[in-house]
């Protein structure tokens, strides 16, 4: 079967060649009886969340979802901080059915509108008074180029900068909810990340691909010097990666890779096995304490050198500051 023929920007050759080569070693796992790209790790703690509460960006649908149903089988109380407060209210009413007796609430959450995430930390600032995980799940992908009301290019705001500001403007409740646990939803996109301080808004020039990886290192980035940051504090901090998941999330890669994706959608992981990472880091009792950065397939990750620059961190913390300075 011959790939579509189109023309290409070199990277995303590159980004369709991985792709197909780790669909390639994806098939083999799953002819083995592993579940998902290079298998799936699982989440195998038994704790209970009973009288917790759990605040999931993006959580009406796909590893969001997975996440929330999840918690609320264990008794935690779930906030589903959303975009589109319809579709959110919908999944909630699903959720409702699936566990009966869920404590559910929805509030409104544009990470693309920094005005929006001031609004929805006030509100939950006002009315909520523990958060004892704060999963920053939401995101977008390979996205055109394109700005936020605010200015600024939308994968770099929505993956890192609106999520740096709902941390931080929540952080005295999770502090105050301690022993309490932060987890950013990264990706093995970071490894082929660079953070370009020198153009953080892509204004010379846009590759979406790029744009991504950048902001999936950023993610790692702010885990890195938030961990600094919340030492003796008794807040955890971990950056997953949830592994290559059949959600929506790849509607905006280069037409090849998105071929890709549509052809072999059945040996990528579930939504559900794409949360079990996410889960891992949130309720593993090993990582109570501190014990790692990066997550994959619920064991500890390899991480680009790139990541792992804690001059780097705190650079992108203070510039991250400087552009949040109207709201922080």
């Amino acid at each position: 079967m011959a790939l579509p023929s189109v023309s290409m920007h070199p990277e995303y050759l590159r980004t369709l060649t991985n792709v197909l080569g780790s669909l390639s070693r994806a098939v083999w796992h799953r002819s083995k009886g592993a579940m998902g790209l290079f298998g799936s790790g699982k989440c195998t703690s038994k704790d209970t969340l009973e009288g917790k509460t759990a605040l999931i960006t993006g959580a009406n649908t796909g590893i969001g979802y997975e996440t929330a149903k999840d918690f609320l089988k264990r008794g935690a109380r779930v906030i589903m901080a959303c975009r589109n407060i319809q579709l959110a209210e919908s999944a909630a009413d699903e959720l409702r059915k699936e566990v009966p007796g869920g404590d559910i609430r929805v509030v409104q959450l544009n990470l693309a509108s920094l005005k929006s995430v001031k609004e929805c930390a006030d509100v939950l600032l006002q009315t909520e008074q523990k958060i004892h995980l704060l999963v920053n799940n939401a995101g977008v992908m390979a996205c055109p180029y394109s700005k936020t009301e605010d200015g600024l290019e939308m994968q770099f705001q929505t993956n890192h900068l609106g999520h740096f500001l709902l941390t931080n403007l929540l952080l005295p409740t999770v502090k105050n909810s301690a022993p309490s646990r932060i987890i950013n939803l990264s990706s093995a996109a970071h490894l082929g990340g660079k953070v370009n301080f020198e153009d953080l808004q892509s204004t010379r020039s846009y590759n979406s691909v790029l744009a991504y990886n950048q902001s999936k290192l950023c993610n790692v980035l702010f885990t890195l010097e938030l961990q600094e940051r919340l030492k003796d504090t008794g807040v955890v901090s971990y950056a997953v990666h949830p592994g290559v998941v059949a959600t929506e999330l790849g509607r905006h890669l280069p037409c090849g890779c998105s071929w890709a994706f549509q052809r072999f959608g059945w040996v990528l992981k579930t939504p559900l096995q794409g949360a079990q990472t996410t889960l891992h880091c949130a309720l593993d009792e090993k990582l109570a304490t501190q014990n790692g950065l990066y997550f994959s397939d619920c064991s500890p990750g390899r991480t680009s050198e790139r990541a792992r620059n804690k001059e780097d961190a705190k650079k992108l913390w203070e510039v991250s500051e400087e552009l949040l300075k109207d709201y922080l």
